[in-house]
């Protein structure tokens, strides 16, 4: 399997996204990836650490940013791998669960932080809540939205399984659109 990395310059002159890039590098059985990650205020406050789901990457909370680093928090936002800026699998099957919270399990741990308010959104909260149980000493508070914690007793619903199918097997992923469809803000 192939590590893909990003050609950067494909993200200049984003709309309201001004924050400089840092990685970690994360050993994984395909080799090191790089997830990209953004840390905006000061160290040593207390963390808001927003995890993105699919399909979206750290931009998502653009507007959260400033608000919440005004209010005199560290806010630390990283793009799962395999999106946005984060080093990406040429494979699909080399993404499943387990790794991303591997992965991010390493991650969160290399950068060391504490006092973490998390927040998760879809696929976020799946994996940021397992990091929480993970590494429990260095999570506050919890707040999770449009996800959920499967417990693997019953079927996870209609929805989700059109949701999936659909992801897996269409040829043309439009991204920009689905997000769009889920926006009440116009879009740049």
């Amino acid at each position: 399997m192939e590590i893909l990395k990003n050609n950067n310059s494909d993200f200049e002159n984003l709309n309201q996204w001004k924050y400089k890039p840092k990685y970690t590098s994360v050993e994984t059985e395909y080799g090191e990836i790089n997830i990209h990650y953004i840390d905006e205020g000061s160290e040593n406050t207390n963390t808001v650490l927003l995890l993105h789901g699919e399909p979206t990457w750290g931009y998502l909370y653009r507007n959260f940013i400033d608000p919440l680093v005004e209010k005199g928090l560290r806010v630390v936002v990283p793009d799962l791998p395999g999106f946005g800026k984060s080093d990406k699998l040429s494979k699909r099957e080399g993404y499943t669960y387990e790794k991303f919270v591997k992965w991010m399990d390493v991650w969160l741990n290399e950068i060391d932080l504490k006092k973490i308010t998390f927040f998760g959104q879809d696929w976020g909260g799946l994996i940021g809540l397992r990091l929480v149980v993970n590494n429990q000493d260095r999570f506050d508070n919890i707040v999770l939205s449009n996800t959920g914690l499967p417990t693997g007793d019953r079927p996870l619903g209609e929805a989700f399984e059109s949701w999936k199918n659909y992801s897996q097997t269409v040829e043309n992923f439009h991204i920009g659109g689905i997000v769009k469809g889920g926006t009440v803000t116009e879009m740049s």
